[in-house]
């Protein structure tokens, strides 16, 4: 049985020490594939047999090599998601320092005031180290989570350098252990993102074009949990009875137009709602209310499932129709759909699903009718909706699923070239992206955070 983490070598003959079984095919596994066949005698009287080895081993000790597999990937998606979080925190603790430092530029100037300034300059500091005085809990609130972040980090590191060791002693010795472990670690990376990097949508920048290409009608996208290296560009032009598939090696080859390859989906799909998550595309397949999970390395589909009672082939799109009943969408905490029930009125119904199996984890009803609604998106549990696709669109409604609530919202959003027909946000790069009658185009977000102190309700 080979290391599970170097590759088994091709076919290969092995020298086996027997005795009086000369020409006879000595052992067959039809499970594990070994064959012992072809004896001869040695001059030394040894018998010599010949052993094939399977090209790929499939030995294992009860199941468990699979289990350590499923580990590391879980290790590996763990360490991935560790360097989104940073990566879109750090600006924000950037700004939380600079605030500090203007903090104690504002203190030391009213301590050296001492009589002179005026009443009214004085009230003025006065009044806005009132202003800042929260973000010195902020502030605090912040390091301590970059401590958390680092011992985190630490123990991803010995968790896979355990695994490792395992792999090569070909065993499974202390896995359940191991399995507790990489649960808490995900339990605790999943509290950090959710506290450092969530927060209330406050603004949407101006669009930023980055290319002009395709139909009216169209998607584009990223893998939400990719690792910084990997600046791949999916992009797919249309809104139904599409299978083609562009994968783009970087953003530059996007906007250039080179360097890619081309997927053939399977089964066509309905729809702009697509989202690329961990490797896989999960899309809505034509004339079916189907969710299908397309792996892009293996080039097949994993898993599909129907979404129970779920409207589609334009029963109950977006205001812009184009079989626009399904929405995926990735945020800070894993894969959801929005779309809608006869059973709900037309209203939207967001699921939060199982990235693996797509089964439905739990669902809200926000009461607002989905063919009222432009386009729609997910930050932080919370689903925001513009009230139009076309120009003078604003984000108008915001449903927050961890406490089954809505209020309205009027965040201004500059609807550039006056046709959205795709809306998604991207957690890793904090990030709109859309397709706005033939251009595919970028916004920035601004998100409120409100981190409780000690004794706050």
């Amino acid at each position: 049985m080979w290391p599970l983490a170097v590759p088994p070598p091709p076919p290969l003959l092995l020298l086996l020490l027997c005795s009086g079984l000369a020409g006879q095919t000595l052992f067959q596994s039809p499970e594990e594939g070994w064959q012992l066949y072809t004896s001869a005698q040695a001059p030394d009287g040894k018998c010599i047999c010949t052993a094939v080895i399977p090209a790929q081993s499939t030995c294992s000790r009860d199941g468990r090599s699979r289990e350590l597999r499923q580990l590391m990937e879980k290790v590996q998606n763990v360490s991935q998601s560790m360097e989104v979080l940073e990566l879109r925190t750090y600006r924000d603790l950037q700004y939380v320092r600079s605030m500090e430092t203007l903090m104690r530029s504002l203190d030391a100037r009213l301590r050296a005031a001492d009589g002179s300034l005026s009443a009214k300059s004085f009230q003025e500091l006065k009044d806005r180290m009132t202003e800042l005085l929260p973000l010195s809990s902020v502030l605090e609130q912040y390091k301590a989570d970059t401590r958390t972040i680092v011992h985190l980090r630490e123990e991803v590191r010995n968790l896979s350098g355990s695994l490792a060791t395992i792999q090569e002693e070909m065993g499974a010795y202390g896995y359940e252990d191991l399995q507790q472990r990489v649960m808490a670690l995900e339990a605790r990376l999943h509290a950090c993102a959710q506290k450092l990097g969530c927060g209330k949508l406050t603004g949407v920048s101006n669009p930023i074009t980055i290319r002009a290409m395709g139909s009216r009608f169209g998607s584009w996208m990223t893998d939400t949990m990719a690792p910084s290296a990997d600046s791949r560009v999916w992009y797919m032009d249309g809104y139904y009875k599409g299978r083609r598939v562009l994968e783009f090696r970087t953003l530059g080859d996007f906007i250039k137009g080179q360097n890619f390859i081309q997927h053939l989906l399977p089964q066509p799909w309905a729809g702009t709602g697509h989202v690329v998550y961990n490797g896989s595309l999960f899309y809505n397949k034509y004339q079916s209310n189907v969710v299908v999970k397309y792996h892009f390395r293996s080039r097949s589909v994993l898993v599909q499932r129907s979404l129970p009672g779920a409207g589609y082939n334009n029963t109950f799109p977006y205001s812009w129709g184009g079989f626009s009943d399904m929405d995926f969408m990735v945020d800070e905490s894993g894969l959801w759909a929005v779309y809608t029930t006869n059973q709900n009125a037309g209203n939207i119904v967001v699921s939060r699903l199982d990235p693996h199996t797509l089964e439905v984890v739990r669902s809200w009803d926000t009461g607002y009718p989905k063919r009222s609604a432009g386009e729609a998106f997910m930050i932080c549990g919370v689903l925001y909706v513009t009230n139009s696709h076309l120009a003078g669109a604003k984000v108008y409604f915001a449903y927050f699923t961890n406490t089954s609530s809505y209020e309205y919202t009027d965040v201004p959003f500059h609807n550039q070239y006056s046709h959205i027909s795709m809306l998604d946000y991207n957690p890793r790069e904090r990030a709109l992206y859309t397709w706005n009658n033939g251009h595919q185009v970028l916004y920035n977000v601004t998100l409120f955070h409100v981190i409780s102190t000690a004794g706050d309700p």
